[in-house]
């Protein structure tokens, strides 16, 4: 394949043109739908995808069937990346909920790129410790922040990964982002709309306006991306392309 395909990725993008060699011909490029399962809870890694475009939740199932998202994920990522580590079943269900397409690539494939490449391990290594850094902001902004604020920074990271201020979101999905029943989803939304973060609903479309959430949102939003920028920036091997949350 042609491997300008890869470009939309940035964890690709920072990988030298040998290390995107061992993997060029073994990608393949898949589109997904909104609700496309990439990987399901329990399954075993087959594949590992580098999104090229929307937007993927990671989705946890608690024991009476309540579904919370964990995290977030898009161009700047790769959905199974956990695999390299050992041979292993996926801890949580990847989701999309914007629709898009991402390369795809076997993990054997990867892992052997991956034992054979330093600059390959220093990357993936680098963004496996980035999604960490991620789920431990979640879950602190989670216990002691208003839902106002979270559902401000959802909609920002959201944002980021799309582009426009129009963003095609189910309640539901809403409501697994915050951990709150669907009637909280509809009361924050109003307050939102009161304070002029969210301009319009119409049909799961939500008109954003992006310097009133900035205002709204807690510090964990511009926080955290001032750490993953900063460990980019000081961990990513000379001469690589520098690879940061989307904006």
């Amino acid at each position: 394949m042609a491997f300008q395909a890869g470009v939309g990725n940035r964890l690709l993008t920072a990988f030298a043109p040998s290390d995107l060699n061992l993997l060029a011909p073994h990608l393949q490029k898949t589109s997904f739908d909104f609700d496309a399962v990439l990987v399901r809870t329990g399954d075993e890694f087959k594949h590992v995808y580098f999104p090229l475009s929307g937007v993927i939740a990671f989705l946890v199932e608690m024991a009476d069937g309540h579904i919370v998202a964990s995290t977030l994920m898009g161009s700047e990522g790769a959905v199974g990346a956990l695999s390299l580590l050992s041979p292993s079943r996926s801890p949580v269900t990847a989701t999309a909920y914007v629709a898009g397409a991402a390369l795809q690539v076997p993990v054997a494939q990867l892992q052997l790129a991956f034992e054979q490449s330093a600059t390959i391990r220093q990357v993936l290594r680098l963004h496996l410790r980035t999604q960490l850094l991620q789920l431990n902001n979640v879950a602190a902004c989670n216990a002691v922040h208003p839902v106002e604020c979270r559902m401000a920074r959802w909609l920002l990271e959201i944002h980021d990964r799309v582009g426009h201020s129009g963003i095609q979101l189910t309640q539901e999905a809403l409501a697994q982002l915050l951990g709150v029943r669907r009637t909280t989803v509809t009361l924050t939304m109003r307050k939102l709309r009161a304070a002029g973060g969210i301009l319009s609903e119409r049909r799961g479309m939500l008109e954003i306006d992006r310097r009133r959430l900035e205002k709204i949102t807690c510090e964990c939003y511009a926080v955290m991306r001032r750490r993953i920028k900063r460990m980019h920036h000081e961990e990513l091997p000379v001469g690589s392309p520098a690879f940061s949350p989307p904006s």
